[in-house]
């Protein structure tokens, strides 16, 4: 554009000087002819001189008012930077593409036209959310519900606690949903719930020797309540194998309560088991929760108190898809005794005391397996008949001191 400028300036320049030489000679040609008037031209143009005259001065003082000026040193150089600018492509503002305000109106209207898009998602979301509140992660107004809730696990557990867990949703649980309706949704998986403690040393026993009697007691619970096989019945090998063989009686009563349970030797005291051709497991997921302790042992050792509760959902294995819940708790004293000093095997712990407390299962039947009840109906074995008790609550102790009598449980 410069350039383009520059030249058409150059065009009219040189139409000033063509206008210029023929004013010159015009003059001339004028002065020549007012000084040596013929008598002829004066009569023929019948102009006054005065009038001549006149019309010669206005014509010299038009022709030096039009005559172009010799541009000043700092035009030129102002013309010769916006020539090199536009030779490299650098332009101005508003060089060819009109006024700043311009550019200025067009980026307002795409803005408007950016919110006009945006208003018009914002109003679908709010739509989305009031049909649907469940759809924003996380539960901002507290309707997630279920799902809100396995989002959420529960801290583990490091002491007992003060209370029974809060009501549930009163929920069915489905294939889908095993745990719906019970404080278990929000407890940890499988092994997972089985969260050890850090080692220390006791006395003398270093804390390595610690650490391993931690370990042998996570496997114990993990092979008598949590293996897959055992759970459906077979023989809990990997739980015996932690245990001594050499503490008196105790292998040899498990091994004939497994082979010919009776009231006096029932595997389902120490290990959860059900009967396959009964009911099958609904799921991997076995629910969870408890804790461990230790201290210093009786034998030179380290015992271990393992306090842990575990959930199973299950439906019956040749009937509807109905679900139903077994709760059990288990509470066993360990002991990792001192090889040196006593008559033990290494590596296997001694089964100091143990106890159980089990929800919705048969009472009085003893036949080595749990037997859930469902709701549409009634499990084997007398009615409960003693007091009512929440299986979920941890913060109490297992009473027995109820004669011996079935309880019932106030939910599953």
């Amino acid at each position: 554009m410069v350039v383009l400028a520059f030249t058409e300036f150059l065009c009219a320049l040189g139409h000033t000087q063509d206008l210029l030489v023929n004013a010159l000679a015009t003059r001339l040609d004028l002065g020549f002819v007012s000084e040596k008037p013929s008598d002829d031209s004066s009569s023929a143009s019948g102009l006054p001189d005065d009038v001549w005259e006149q019309f010669i001065r206005d014509t010299e003082r038009d022709i030096r008012s039009s005559a172009p000026k010799e541009p000043s040193a700092r035009a030129r150089m102002v013309t010769e930077r916006l020539r090199e600018q536009d030779a490299r492509g650098e332009q101005p503002p508003g060089w060819r593409t009109g006024p700043e305000w311009q550019g200025t109106n067009g980026r307002a209207a795409r803005r408007r036209k950016l919110w006009a898009a945006l208003g018009v998602t914002v109003a679908a979301a709010v739509v989305l959310i009031a049909l649907k509140p469940s759809s924003l992660p996380g539960d901002p107004f507290g309707t997630g519900g279920p799902q809100a809730a396995e989002a959420s696990p529960l801290p583990d557990e490091t002491a007992a606690p003060s209370a029974a867990p809060g009501a549930s949703d009163p929920e069915t649980p489905t294939l889908d949903r095993p745990f719906a309706g019970s404080p278990a949704l929000r407890w940890a998986d499988g092994e997972a719930g089985i969260v050890l403690p850090e080692a220390k040393a006791v006395g003398a026993v270093s804390a390595g020797r610690v650490e391993e009697a931690l370990k042998l007691t996570k496997k114990l619970l993990v092979g008598a309540n949590l293996d897959r096989k055992a759970v459906r019945g077979a023989r809990p090998a990997a739980a015996l194998s932690v245990l001594d063989p050499k503490q008196p009686g105790l292998l040899d009563d498990l091994d004939t309560g497994l082979r010919s349970p009776s009231r006096e030797h029932d595997p389902v005291t120490l290990f959860s088991r059900f009967d396959p051709d009964e009911v099958r497991p609904v799921g991997d997921v076995i629910k969870t929760r408890g804790r461990m302790t230790f201290k210093k042992g009786t034998q030179g050792g380290v015992a271990v108190r393992a306090d842990y509760t575990f959930v199973y959902p299950v439906v019956r294995a040749d009937g509807p898809p109905e679900v139903t819940r077994t709760i059990v708790r288990r509470v066993l004293d360990v002991e990792l005794a001192d090889p040196a000093r006593y008559k033990v095997t290494p590596g296997r712990v001694l089964l100091v005391e143990y106890d159980q407390e089990i929800g919705n299962s048969a009472c009085d039947v003893h036949d080595g397996y749990l037997h859930p009840g469902f709701a549409s109906s009634p499990s084997e074995g007398p009615d409960p008949s003693g007091p009512a008790t929440d299986p979920y609550d941890r913060s109490r102790g297992i009473d027995h001191d109820d004669g011996g009598a079935c309880g019932r449980v106030t939910r599953t």
